[in-house]
């Protein structure tokens, strides 16, 4: 069926000869290469986390010419874990993509079988399920990495506890919990005067109102993890032209007034 639906890729040939050439190189490096030859798995972790956040920069940034390079160094790593992989006798690079297929067809029973989907929400339902049978997860929520950062936690948890149809009906609802959780922060920790707040309780306060407006953010089809990074770009991109024209004018931050640093912020927005 699959090979009913492909059309036929003219340069198949080229992008097998480019990840054949990938495998080769790697097993020279590993062979003769000083560094890569005392690589572990382990050494490798956060250089591979590294080069993924790089690939997301990239993204955001529209520049498809370093998404092309950033693809390049994950693909490298993935080749690196391979060659470790076979290395120990645990399985090559022909295991993880065989794996891999054999797992996109089974959790796409509507196209490699006789299961109906006629939407998205139910392909990433019926994907949830087929994985949750596979795993033998005890929770719903037990396929979501504890290593994920907080916020993109979250959202998977969200997405997770959705596909078992527990999720709010109407955004609507989901706005009146925002709203709720702004309100019971704002009542309890909007203190005026000096008096100390609870910290524990207000962290775990904050946290829920975070919690609900990253549910919201699900129902208006927004990534949070992307629009906060987007801001954090905006907030760099403005402060750095603070910093550079107050210093083209002869001024120092730690001399200037907030207004003085406003009028400087003001006209960073139309740059």
């Amino acid at each position: 069926m699959a090979s009913s639906l492909s059309k036929p890729d003219l340069n198949r040939s080229n992008k097998l000869k480019a990840f054949d050439r990938l495998l080769t190189i790697m097993d020279e490096l590993r062979e003769n290469c000083p560094w890569d030859k005392k690589q572990t798995m382990e050494t490798l972790r956060h250089l591979t986390i590294e080069e993924t956040y790089e690939l997301g920069d990239a993204i955001l940034d529209d520049d498809l010419e370093e998404v092309k390079k950033e693809l390049g160094d994950l693909m490298l790593h993935m080749a690196f874990y391979a060659r470790i992989g076979d290395e120990k006798g645990a399985f090559d690079m022909a295991d993880v993509l065989n794996e891999v297929c054999e797992k996109l067809i089974r959790r796409h029973p509507h196209i490699y079988g006789d299961v109906k989907a006629e939407d998205e929400k139910a392909v990433k339902e019926n994907w949830e399920k087929i994985k949750l049978k596979e795993k033998g997860n005890k929770s719903v929520l037990g396929g979501v990495p504890g290593s994920l950062p907080a916020m993109v936690k979250a959202m998977r948890i969200q997405e997770k506890a959705k596909g078992a149809g527990f999720d709010w009906e109407k955004k609507e609802q989901v706005w009146e919990k925002v709203e709720e959780e702004m309100q019971e922060f704002k009542s309890e920790f909007n203190i005026e005067d000096e008096t100390q707040v609870n910290k524990e309780r207000a962290q775990n306060e904050f946290g829920d109102l975070l919690f609900s407006l990253i549910n919201y953010s699900r129902f208006i089809d927004i990534n949070p993890e992307e629009a906060l990074e987007r801001t954090n770009k905006k907030f760099i991109k403005r402060f750095t032209y603070l910093e550079t024209q107050s210093k083209k004018d002869g001024k120092r931050l730690d001399e200037m007034s907030l207004a003085e640093m406003d009028e400087y912020w003001e006209r960073a927005k139309n740059v």
